[in-house]
């Protein structure tokens, strides 16, 4: 890896192509268009310029031709069908639209095809059994229809997750349908129903349990707001309940965060991912009455529509505050996850608003550097942790995720903060969620700072008396 910046010279074109057998180009902070005369010369035959920051419309084929990670946009080119040599196809982490083309399926070298994570859309072309494969990745996209015959099994399963509008998977939940017809058919709509939207089986493990259950049931379904996932229905028997939930086909931020899959979180999607997740815990918190306790906020508890705005989720743990039959005991059942669980909980045992605050800050923490919030890399410590030693020994450079844009700094510095507030080790200093959401939307109005400092400074606020601060 290098750190070479800027476009590819057009004098360079012909030299590339017409001189070299193969170009690496890979993991840099190279941008702009890729030149449309690069991969036609007679020698070229492999190009790899994967996790930059290209856009555009892709160039002429070559034998392998690796863009993934880039910011690359348009259909596949119309001319794919005379790709002859190409033998390897990587295109994963981009913003393609448009079909699939059905020529893929008529090169006869190709064996490795990864169109994951843009948004391709229409039906799978069944032109692609033609091909033998070593890899095919489709996931990820929009992509509807019926999976061809050939791929409609496990082996090829991961090869189509993230694409709300394929259904191949039905075929495998009810084996033995039997019975009659009608009840066959009824059973088969449920699960088509659950598919589009969300499935989620909770087992009850005592009757004293249920009363507690449907009260938070009750009350999550009249939850209305565009950053909580809607809770549709509730099904009951007597060994489990079942909820169902709108379907997010983006999946979990932790799913793109922490995957191959980070190249389609620029900065201005992170930006505004904190952002609705933070209006969303900010409504449980001060609009609900009563309010509402998540107390398991966490990435993989945030989940991404298809235009990936962020709805918070899963309230399995989540608890009414001051509903009925809350006492003490009722906030002290163990929640949370590793990494994000405030540091006052290893001695009160208590949850409220404070360390959902706490989490969430975890969150922030994980958007600004792209990082996991437990990691071997982190030793003993935690990312909040790593976070604080990092940047007084090396400064914010090395914690700032190094695929973001440098452009965007004096943004992510700011959102930094937030999140450093968040994670104060004392609770009294957290901001509320309702400061929180406004702090962040202060980011982008703030007047640059010259100073280059990283310590959060704020100033008391007489609007919220809950020792809250402005960045300044």
């Amino acid at each position: 890896m290098n750190t070479l910046v800027g476009n590819i010279p057009e004098q360079l074109v012909s030299v590339l192509s017409e001189s070299l057998y193969e170009v690496k180009l890979f993991n840099n902070s190279l941008n702009g268009s890729l030149p449309r005369g690069l991969g036609g010369g007679s020698k070229l035959q492999r190009l790899d310029v994967s996790y930059n920051r290209f856009s555009g419309e892709i160039p002429a084929s070559l034998g392998e031709l690796v863009l993934r990670d880039n910011k690359l946009f348009g259909e596949i080119p119309v001319g794919v069908g005379g790709w002859k040599k190409l033998n390897e196809l990587d295109l994963a982490n981009n913003r393609l639209d448009g079909n699939v083309p059905k020529e893929l399926g008529n090169l006869p070298g190709l064996n490795y095809l990864d169109l994951s994570g843009n948004r391709f859309s229409g039906e799978i072309p069944i032109e692609l059994q033609n091909l033998k494969l070593n890899l095919l990745n489709l996931s990820n996209n929009q992509l509807s229809g019926e999976i061809p015959p050939l791929y409609a099994n496990d082996n090829y399963r991961k090869s189509f997750l993230g694409n709300p509008g394929l259904c191949r998977a039905l075929s495998g939940l009810c084996p033995s349908l039997g019975e009659s017809e009608g009840k066959s058919r009824k059973y088969v709509w449920i699960f088509r129903f659950i598919f589009v939207l969300a499935g989620i089986v909770l087992i009850v493990a005592s009757d004293s349990e249920k009363d507690g259950f449907e009260i938070e049931v009750e009350t999550l379904g009249k939850i209305r707001h565009k950053n909580i996932v809607r809770l549709w229905c509730c099904c009951n028997n007597r060994d489990s309940k079942l909820l169902v939930y709108e379907y997010m086909p983006n999946g979990s931020l932790a799913d793109l965060l922490h995957s191959s899959k980070k190249g389609l979180l620029d900065w201005a999607t992170r930006y505004k991912i904190a952002i609705d997740a933070a209006e969303g815990l900010s409504y449980l918190h001060h609009d609900c009455v009563p309010p509402i306790v998540h107390r398991d906020v966490k990435s993989s508890n945030i989940l991404l529509d298809d235009e990936f705005g962020a709805k918070v989720a899963d309230f399995g743990v989540a608890k009414i505050v001051n509903g009925p039959n809350q006492g003490a005991e009722s906030m002290s059942v163990i929640a949370g996850s590793y990494g994000y669980i405030a540091p006052e909980y290893a001695y009160t045992l208590r949850v409220n608003e404070k360390s959902d605050i706490y989490s969430f800050g975890v969150v922030i923490l994980e958007l600004v550097t792209g990082k996991p919030p437990l990691d071997q890399e982190y030793g003993e410590k935690d990312l909040v942790k790593w976070v604080h030693s990092t940047l007084d020994q090396k400064g914010q450079d090395q914690v700032i995720d190094p695929t973001l844009d440098v452009q965007h700094r004096e943004e992510i510095s700011k959102v930094l903060n937030v999140g450093l507030l968040c994670t104060s080790s004392l609770p009294i200093t957290r901001p509320s969620m309702r400061r929180v959401v406004k702090m962040l939307k202060e980011v982008t109005a703030l007047p640059k700072s010259m100073s280059g400092k990283l310590s959060p400074y704020f100033q008391e606020d007489a609007s919220d008396n809950d020792h809250q601060g402005s960045l300044v």
